[in-house]
């Protein structure tokens, strides 16, 4: 195979597509390099063959390291989040890369694109995406140009758009851009054309058009959607709705920012259908059609979070999130982080130790008040306490909370068993650059219905002085246990 005993580098790493395609690549044994603004961003999310370097495409010297030794690299990056001009960016983004992959010798540069006829009213994103495809092929390595349109799957930008709007609205308000044609693709069959094009045997820059079976709009995908949870959902169709109103309106419901909304919502006005089937003839795939890519995604909608998602893109140059009742979804999400000068295993320690006899670090009576409001809910309170004082495991129970995935060092998130409308969990996760760790910590709650809503929102105020106490508590004693760590060291040097 071509792609073995090559150096494949990647870009786009903690996108959604990028994020997907890496264990695929890793699982095939190939050495992958990733190329990523902040490497810190991908620790723990790496095989031990993959190596993470920091690079910006923006950045032409970084791009020409980065790029040595490289056969194919994948290009799956675009400026869309963009504050300033997504299109200037995504121009000289392509340029710089397009340029330094030529100086190292790269062979073969695989890019993701979108699909839309060219025209005048092709949409300023469409035409960008496109533009760049055009800039890449300019350079003397191979291009391979995927065009695709919709991407169904767990945490991709458009399924959580539909879904978030089947699941709020029982009355959707369905401007002219809902009925435009679209031929969706589901993300499993997209990575497999990614992952074919690195074995690809023509010589000759291509272009290729994918999509499912069947040609859809976005309102027959809701319905599908709707169908499919078993919703009863009424659409009133309306002759215009402004993008910027439609934008606005999406930021109100769903999990898409308003500047990001106006680009999507102005690309579909846009077809975006397959015209050219060659696809088929060169790739032995035959992608999914609509209700199976919906299933497929539906299975893995009971996860946490999905495993990668469009907003690890868009906040990842907003560096560390801080959110405070954002919806993801149908999720609302809480999190904060905090950066304290430390060491993992010294930050991690009071968090393994949460809990129990230890209590939660701040406001400990509001948690015992909570625990008997419970309790008299036919729940579990906080009888429970925990099973170690110091260690825990997947399966541990912590007062009303059970362990659900536990990291040494790393990672503990937690399920909640009190009685609540809808489902919560507590997770905190740490980065460490050798000096500092940042941790950050999330509370995550998928509400039933509007009473769901309601407790949440009813309860946030207070749920965020108790969440930041917690994390500045448990900042403070890493800080403690590191002085105390560092004083016994010194002490043991001396005698």
């Amino acid at each position: 195979m071509r792609s073995m005993n090559r150096t494949v580098l990647l870009t786009g790493a903690t996108g959604y597509v990028g994020g997907r395609l890496l264990p695929l690549l890793e699982a095939q044994g190939i050495e992958v390099r990733c190329l990523v603004r902040k490497p810190r961003n991908l620790e723990g999310r790496t095989g031990p063959k993959t190596k993470v370097v920091s690079g910006d495409v923006l950045n032409y010297e970084s791009l020409k390291k980065a790029l040595t030794g490289v056969d194919t690299a994948f290009y799956l990056v675009h400026s869309m989040a963009s504050s300033g001009s997504f299109e200037v960016e995504d121009r000289e983004a392509a340029e710089n890369f397009g340029r330094a992959a030529e100086q190292a010798g790269v062979s073969r540069i695989i890019y993701l694109g979108g699909l839309g006829e060219q025209s005048e009213e092709l949409s300023a994103h469409l035409r960008s995406r496109q533009e760049v495809g055009e800039v890449l092929g300019r350079f003397k390595p191979q291009l391979i140009e995927f065009r695709a349109s919709i991407v169904i799957g767990s945490g991709s930008l458009s399924f959580e758009l539909v879904r978030a709007l089947v699941q709020r609205l029982p009355l959707l308000i369905c401007p002219k851009w809902v009925g435009v044609k679209a031929q969706p693709i589901a993300i499993e069959d997209l990575l497999d054309y990614l992952m074919a094009a690195l074995d690809w045997e023509g010589e000759e820059s291509r272009v290729f058009e994918v999509g499912g079976p069947e040609q859809v709009s976005y309102g027959e995908i809701m319905r599908v959607y709707s169908r499919k949870r078993g919703l009863k959902r009424w659409f009133i169709s309306v002759p215009v709705l402004t993008p910027r109103l439609s934008s606005l309106w999406l930021g109100l419901v769903t999990p898409v920012y308003a500047r990001v909304g106006r680009k999507l919502i102005d690309s579909l006005r846009n077809p975006t259908v397959v015209k050219d089937q060659s696809a088929l003839s060169a790739f032995p795939i035959r992608p999914r059609g609509l209700k199976a890519s919906i299933d497929r995604a539906l299975s893995k909608e009971d996860r946490l979070l999905a495993d990668t998602r469009w907003s690890d893109a868009l906040s990842a140059s907003r560096g560390v999130r801080r959110w405070g009742g954002i919806r993801f979804g149908n999720r609302v999400v809480d999190s904060r982080s905090v950066t304290v000068p430390v060491n993992t295993q010294q930050a991690f320690t009071p968090i393994r130790r949460i809990g129990g006899k230890n209590g939660w670090y701040c406001a400990d009576f509001l948690w015992t008040i909570r625990g008997w409001i419970d309790l008299l809910c036919g729940g579990v309170g906080k009888r429970r306490s925990r099973r170690d004082p110091e260690h825990l495991r997947v399966g541990d129970v912590l007062d009303w909370w059970r362990v659900e995935e536990y990291i040494p060092d790393r990672k503990l998130r937690l399920l909640a068993e009190m009685k609540v409308p809808g489902r919560a969990w507590l997770e905190f996760e740490l980065l460490s650059d050798g000096e500092q760790t940042v941790i950050t910590q999330t509370a995550i709650f998928d509400p039933v219905g509007l009473v769901g809503l309601a407790y949440w929102y009813s309860l946030y105020p207070l749920h965020a002085v108790i969440f930041n106490g917690m994390l500045n508590q448990i900042a403070q004693r890493a800080e403690v246990e590191s002085k105390m760590a560092s004083a016994g060291s010194l002490n043991a040097v001396t005698e």
